[in-house]
């Protein structure tokens, strides 16, 4: 079992506590590695050192830091399988999205490296004559990452491009419950020119490293991607400093089919929405709304395609659909949302029980048929494969019921109409909406949530400029 260290100015340091997280296989149960429960201390040697570095990387023309970029991407590229085993030991994601994910990554990187020329301000009409008004984008400085353990490899690129190519550097903390990849990330990051001090990596737990982080006056924006209760967690240990924060927090997309839908397409999209990660994806259907007059042939092909599918340790088996939950109290969790739901009145059509495997967190995908808006697990975030069902008469109805959620992140209907969609699309309360597709987003979109979904937003100009602050400046000619 290997024990890795912080990367901190270019090399990896080791702690100078005792303290160690030990990192298992969510398939098996076994040990992986073990990391450091940081310190305060650490976390403020690793803010000190992207302090020192930022100026430099901000005075380099930002084609060279689009450079930079690239030369991480070609890198990720060349290790693409060990990275890949990475993630699904430490995970348990199937090696297929594994493999997806380490080229989305790669792919991230290149996609904000061409926003190098892009970046742009605004000249303004003056109300004084000869005066010109300029608008600029600066750098915010040093931006504190902290990562969620679902898309681990993934979110350090959404996180470190934007803020790389706008000229901020940046300190990033893993979730400790997948820290791996993040070495490997900083072994890579090593064999580049990349100068010491621009990415930093500081592994621990929340309540230590995670609020240093957030709390220290060092951080000119906290990224976070993860829950609520953390997320407003950390904007309190942010509000000290007046820190900006951006926040990716949970979701519970609504999924409304009419009628009029294409039902296999519906349930094909909705199966694999919940069973993509073993459920753990927070822009994936999580509550699926379906009209009464077609509630019984949906209920029956959605509860044929759900126990079909194949799961299991996705190293023993390339060919399985999903793997386990990434812990025991994930597994707690999704058990006790469906033993609730089940004691208030909800059928079990499939699944409802913890699956084989020795060592592992596996949950059979279970649809729940008869579920009420009332229901816990149509109000709170699952995150296991598991599909409560409720039915509706009308598109008033359905949009009524979609919006009562504490939750606006994404959302999706299935119509053959289009009135019916364009109608959705005014009414529905979320920062996405799918139309007769799976939940998944795009790298030139914008990923963001309304109510407590989150604050800010990610990906495309408008994420990357999430990553700046403006500077006006106003010239007089005399």
């Amino acid at each position: 079992m290997q024990n890795y260290d912080n990367f901190i100015d270019g090399k990896f340091v080791p702690s100078a506590g005792d303290a160690r997280i030990e990192v298992r296989n969510p398939s098996t149960g076994q040990p992986i590695c073990t990391v450091p429960d940081s310190t305060g201390a650490e976390v403020e040697a690793a803010l000190e050192a992207a302090t020192a570095a930022q100026r430099a990387w901000s005075r380099l023309p930002a084609v060279e830091r689009g450079n930079a970029l690239r030369a991480i991407a070609a890198r990720i590229r060349e290790n693409t399988e060990a990275l890949a085993r990475i993630i699904t030991e430490e995970q348990g994601k199937v090696l297929p999205l594994a493999r997806v994910e380490v080229a989305f990554t790669a792919d991230y990187l290149d996609y904000m490296a061409e926003w190098a020329r892009r970046i742009e301000g605004e000249i303004l009409e003056s109300d004084r004559p000869g005066e010109t008004i300029f608008l600029f984008r600066r750098p915010i400085g040093v931006i504190g990452g902290i990562l969620p353990w679902n898309f681990p490899f993934f979110l350090i690129a959404r996180k470190a491009a934007p803020a790389l190519v706008t000229g901020n550097t940046i300190v990033i903390k893993p979730s400790e419950e997948t820290p791996h990849n993040a070495v490997k990330f900083c072994e890579l990051l090593a064999q580049t020119a990349l100068p010491p001090g621009v990415v930093n990596v500081v592994h621990g737990r929340g309540p230590t490293a995670g609020r240093a982080l957030a709390s220290s006056p060092r951080a000119g924006m906290i990224s976070f991607t993860g829950s609520v209760e953390t997320g407003s967690a950390i904007m309190q240990a942010a509000a000290a400093n007046i820190t900006k924060v951006n926040l990716e927090l949970g979701g519970k997309a609504p999924a409304i089919v009419m009628a009029d839908a294409d039902i296999d397409l519906a349930v094909g999209a909705i199966t694999a929405s919940r069973v993509i990660n073993s459920g753990q994806v927070c822009n994936c259907a999580e509550r699926v709304y379906v009209e009464e007059s077609v509630a019984g042939p949906f209920l029956d092909k959605l509860a044929q395609s759900m126990q079909t599918t194949r799961y299991g340790d996705p190293l023993a088996d390339e060919t399985v659909a999903y793997g386990p939950l990434i812990n025991e109290a994930g597994y707690r969790k999704v058990d006790r949302l469906v033993r609730g739901a089940v004691a208030a009145g909800a059928a079990v059509l499939t699944g409802g029980r913890r699956g084989p495997g020795e060592g592992g967190f596996y949950y059979e995908p279970t649809v729940l048929a008869g579920c009420r808006q009332d229901m816990e697990i149509v109000r709170k975030e699952i995150f296991g494969p598991v599909v409560p069902v409720v039915t509706f008469h009308g598109l008033e109805e359905a949009i009524a019921l979609a919006n009562d959620s504490d939750y606006g992140l994404t959302s999706s209907i299935y119509t053959r109409d289009l009135n019916v969609a364009l109608k959705a699309c005014q009414e529905i309360r979320f920062g996405e909406t799918y139309i007769n597709r799976e939940n998944f987003e795009a790298m030139q979109g914008f990923h963001a949530g309304w109510r407590k979904s989150g604050i800010g937003g990610a990906d495309g100009k408008h994420g990357l400029y999430e990553y700046t602050q403006t500077h006006v400046v106003y010239i007089q000619r005399r």
